[in-house]
């Protein structure tokens, strides 16, 4: 069994983390310091999101240099201090590595402006004549997917993202080349695997293809832009060369718009290319008491419980023997104790344990063991988002306060997720002894100084759930999803003989089970066990052992 099967992953955000010199941004130093922290959480592997030289546009995924650490998160020797204390703990590193896109201040696109003969133009993807759009492309971040070049040439450039992150050309078997040549330096720096961001959209459609809309404005092609052949073809000799060289490589994909059949396809053994994806494809929201007049986006959206449980069983049952990833939340979505949460450190408690004893690899954001909520931001202009500006608008002209639209906005926008980690009750919740980058209020924050050493903490529950995890049962044992009130969400793990039940209650109204079971062996807020009955109350869960 390969190491990263028995995974337990720690997402951290590094600006939001620890901040170890004082000037308001988290740094790999202030990493380094809590790896006594990570280690008794009971985690495994950490995931570190960007830490390459970057302008910052996007947080660190507009990389101009992948060979060297971002001033703001330290040196290259820190680096090498945090992967040695690590490994020292017990603990695997997992890098982002950005494969589609760079900063327009990457070195390779900023010879590629020079000259339509510079040798870096074909890394990057240039169309159209005298500053036309080659096609209807739109960008995930709004607008136009192309940008008329800063040069003589008239061409634009493709950027599915920010119109400051250029779309890297993956037809070009040099610039493949390049990347593997990256991935190659950081492994040789002692690094455990990659997480392969936004992998899915390498391979793109006919350039000269318009996507079929009703106006002229762009959209976004999503067919044309995401899980193409080509995807598999490109990656297929990367993952070879660097399972050949460093075999033990965990490599997981961001793969945010892939079914379970394209999931399957990506990670079958048989298939040369990845260890597990993570797909936003993963959950099921109610969207029956919507607003019409406003975009669904920034509306708050209780679970669909019934269209959850068929999602959660279609990828247990979909993927084979790939495990899938279980995860609740990460920077790109609002955090689970303000999505599903209801606030309640007890709903906190029962959705780990819903999730993270499931057969698969968990998959935790940093803080959301505190049942870390969303912050409040202040004002629109902090989410760094002009779709913000533009619901709160749209909310207030159908009659919403400015107050209550925001209030939408931090309860569903992911910026509001990235909040600073709260370590004590010190200014700043002694993250930082200045401002943080970040600024807003953690609603009904408790810090990991309040919850370590409170046996009824959300933290104390982790650390239980955590070692639970890692006992066969629950690493290697079967899972069957059983029928269940609908309300409730009841599966099996069963290895050999021993065999055990874990029930959650996702409602507020108490609910009664017929279940045998000798012993309850964690528990989540009001839980009544008798031999053949279990109740729980409001968002209580239990694991009851056969």
């Amino acid at each position: 069994m390969a190491w990263y099967e028995k995974a337990i992953i720690y997402q951290i955000y590094p600006k939001s983390f620890n901040d170890s010199n004082g000037d308001g941004i988290g740094d790999l130093e202030g990493i380094r310091q809590q790896v006594p922290y990570l280690q008794a959480l009971g985690i495994n592997t950490v995931w570190l999101n960007p830490v390459f030289v970057s302008p910052q546009v996007d947080n660190g995924y507009d990389v101009a240099n992948y060979y060297a650490i971002d001033p703001s998160m330290g040196t290259m020797a820190d680096m090498t201090r945090l992967i040695a204390d690590l490994h020292a703990a017990g603990i695997r590193v997992l890098l982002d590595f950005v494969l589609n896109h760079t900063s327009d201040q990457h070195p390779w696109f900023q010879d590629a402006l020079q000259s339509r003969d510079s040798l870096y133009r074909d890394y990057y993807i240039f169309a159209g004549e005298k500053g036309q759009r080659p096609n209807n492309w739109g960008s995930f971040f709004g607008g136009s997917a192309w940008t008329v070049a800063p040069d003589a040439s008239g061409q634009s450039y493709l950027h599915l993202f920010d119109d400051k992150m250029p779309d890297l050309n993956w037809r070009n078997p040099n610039l493949r080349y390049a990347m593997g040549d990256v991935a190659a330096f950081w492994l040789d720096k002692g690094i455990d695997g990659l997480r392969l961001d936004a992998f899915i959209h390498v391979a793109k459609a006919d350039l000269g293809q318009d996507f079929p809309a009703s106006d002229d404005q762009p959209v976004l092609a999503e067919p044309f832009i995401a899980n193409l052949p080509a995807v598999k073809q490109w990656l297929r000799p990367l993952v070879s060369r660097i399972k050949s060289d460093y075999p033990e490589t965990f490599l997981l994909g961001e793969a945010a718009s892939a079914d379970v059949a394209q999931a399957a396809a990506y990670t079958d053994p048989a298939s040369g290319l990845l260890d597990s994806v993570i797909s936003f494809r993963m959950f099921a929201d109610d969207e029956q008491a919507l607003d019409s007049r406003l975009p669904a986006l920034y509306q708050p959206k209780p679970i669909a419980p019934l269209a959850f449980k068929q999602t959660q069983v279609q990828w247990q049952q979909g993927l084979g023997k790939t495990l899938p990833v279980l995860y609740w939340n990460n920077h790109d979505m609002a955090r689970v104790a303000t999505r599903y949460g209801h606030h309640d450190p007890t709903a906190s408690k029962s959705l780990a344990m819903l999730m993270y004893l499931q057969r698969g690899t968990p998959l935790l954001y940093y803080g959301e063991e505190l049942g870390l909520q969303n912050l409040d931001l202040p004002a629109a202009a902090y989410a760094a988002d002009p779709s913000v500006a533009a619901f709160l608008d749209q909310a207030q002209a159908v009659g919403y306060s400015e107050a209550e639209a925001l209030a939408m906005v931090n309860a569903t926008h992911k910026f509001a997720a990235r909040g600073p980690m709260p370590w004590d009750e010190s200014v700043h919740h002694g993250f930082s002894q200045q401002t943080p980058w970040l600024q807003g209020q953690h609603p009904a924050a408790t810090s990991v100084a309040q919850q370590t050493g409170a046996a009824d903490s959300v933290l104390a529950f982790y650390r239980q759930l955590l070692q639970l995890k890692q006992t066969p049962l629950f690493t290697t044992g079967k899972e069957r999803l059983l029928k269940s009130p609908a309300m409730v969400y009841l599966y099996s793990r069963t290895l050999k003989a021993q065999k055990a039940l874990v029930a959650v209650n996702l409602g507020a109204a108490p609910v009664t089970l017929s279940v045998t079971g000798k012993q309850v062996i964690l528990a989540a807020g009001d839980v009544k066990h008798s031999a053949h009955q279990l109740t729980l109350g409001a968002y209580a869960g239990a694991v009851v052992t056969k």
